[in-house]
C-alpha cells in the first residue's frame, strides 16, 4: 500500500510537471528526482528480483540518482541565478554510474570490497543530500516569494528527517544484520513525506512554482504609484544602504520603519524581484557602471569600485556584472573610454 501510494502521488506530480512546466529546468530535475524515487521504491521490494539482469541494474542505478537529482533540483529551484557547469552534472551522476559499474562488473568479482562500496556510496549520498538542504536553508532570508520561502523550511525538515531515517535503516539492515522487514518503515516514511510535499506543491500558485523568470536588469525607477515604493527607492538613492554588504531585508525594513512582510511583498510583486540580493545588486551595478565610465576614476581598480559599491568579493561581482551586461567589467570600462 505504501509503495503503491508513493508511486501514485509521484505519478500525479510528475504529470503536472510535464503538462505545465516541462520547459523549466527545475521542473525537469524534479521529474528526474521523482523517477529516481520510484526506482528506489521498486528496487527495495524485499526478495523481489526480475529475471532480466538489465532491469535490476536499471532500478538500482535509478534509485541511486535520488540525492544527486535532489541536489540539482534544490539549486535550480531555490537559486534564481544558478548556472550549471559540467562539473555539477558529473558530481550528480557519479553515484549512479558507480552503482551501475558495481552491479555489472564488480559485485561478483570483488565481494571483499562490498563494505568499501557501501561506505563510499553512503558518503556521496549524504554529502549531496546535505548540500541540497544547505542550498534551501541558506537562501531563505533573501527569498522574496513568500510561499517558496515557507516551503524551504518544510523541505529541509521533511527531506532531512527522511534522509536521516532512511540511511539509519539501510545501515542497520546491511551493516548490522537487522531484519529486512525493517525497511517497511522506510517505505511508509517515503509515502508520508511524498504526500506532504505533493500537498505543499499543489497549494502553490503557478508563478511561485517553476514559471520562467527574468529579473530586472537595472535598479528600479523612482517613478511609482505606490507610496512605499517611492519612499524605498528614495531611501536607496540617498542613504545608499546597498553599500553595506551585510544588508538584509530585515535591516532595510527597520531603516524604513516598515514591517518586513510588507517590504518583501512590495519588492516581489511591485518591483518584480524574487530575490533580495538581486534587488541590491541593481543599485550596486548602477553605481559600478557610473564609476567605470567616469574619467576621473579611470585609475581606480575595478575591485575597489566593486567593494565600495557593496559587493563582498570579486567572484559574485563578476558574475552579476556579466549577467546584467553580457561583458566583463574590464571590457565595459574599455568601451566607455
Amino acid at each position: 500500500m505504501a509503495r503503491g501510494g508513493t508511486i501514485a502521488l509521484l505519478g500525479v506530480w510528475s504529470w503536472t510537471l510535464i503538462r505545465d512546466f516541462r520547459s523549466a529546468l527545475a521542473a525537469r530535475l524534479a521529474l528526474v528526482m521523482n523517477v529516481a524515487i520510484i526506482c528506489h521504491v521498486i528496487a527495495t521490494i524485499p526478495g523481489q528480483t526480475s529475471n532480466i539482469a538489465a532491469l535490476d541494474v536499471l532500478f538500482d542505478a535509478g534509485s541511486s540518482a535520488v540525492f544527486g537529482a535532489f541536489w540539482l533540483f534544490s539549486r535550480a529551484w531555490f537559486d534564481d541565478t544558478v548556472r550549471f557547469t559540467w562539473r555539477s552534472w558529473a558530481i550528480a551522476i557519479a553515484p549512479t554510474l558507480l552503482v551501475a559499474a558495481i552491479d555489472m562488473f564488480l559485485i561478483d568479482k570483488m565481494p571483499s570490497f562490498s563494505l568499501l562500496w557501501f561506505t563510499l556510496l553512503r558518503s556521496m549520498w549524504f554529502l549531496l543530500g546535505l548540500s541540497g538542504l544547505w542550498v534551501a536553508w541558506r537562501g531563505r532570508a533573501d527569498d522574496l516569494v513568500e510561499p517558496r520561502r515557507v516551503l524551504r523550511l518544510q523541505l529541509v525538515a521533511a527531506i532531512g528527517g527522511l534522509a536521516l531515517m532512511v540511511n539509519s535503516v539501510e545501515i542497520a539492515v546491511f551493516a548490522f544484520g537487522a531484519p529486512e522487514s525493517l525497511r517497511s518503515v522506510t517505505q511508509f516514511s517515503i509515502f508520508i513525506t511524498s504526500a506532504l510535499l505533493c500537498a505543499a506543491m499543489f497549494r502553490l500558485r503557478e508563478r511561485d512554482l517553476f514559471a520562467a523568470f527574468a529579473p530586472p536588469t537595472a535598479a528600479p525607477s523612482p517613478h511609482s504609484d505606490d507610496p512605499l515604493a517611492v519612499r524605498l527607492i528614495a531611501h536607496m538613492e540617498s542613504e545608499l544602504p546597498h553599500r553595506d554588504e551585510e544588508m538584509t531585508i530585515a535591516k532595510l525594513a527597520s531603516q524604513l520603519g516598515e514591517q518586513e512582510y510588507r517590504l518583501r511583498r512590495l519588492i516581489n510583486q511591485h518591483l518584480r524581484y524574487r530575490n533580495f540580493s538581486q534587488f541590491l545588486n541593481g543599485f550596486r551595478l548602477r553605481e559600478v557602471k557610473a564609476a567605470l565610465t567616469d574619467p576621473s576614476q579611470k585609475s581606480v581598480p575595478i575591485l575597489t569600485i566593486a567593494l565600495d559599491a557593496g559587493f563582498g568579493s570579486l567572484g559574485p561581482f563578476n558574475r552579476a556584472f556579466r549577467e546584467a551586461e553580457g561583458i566583463t567589467p574590464s571590457a565595459y570600462r574599455n568601451q566607455a573610454s
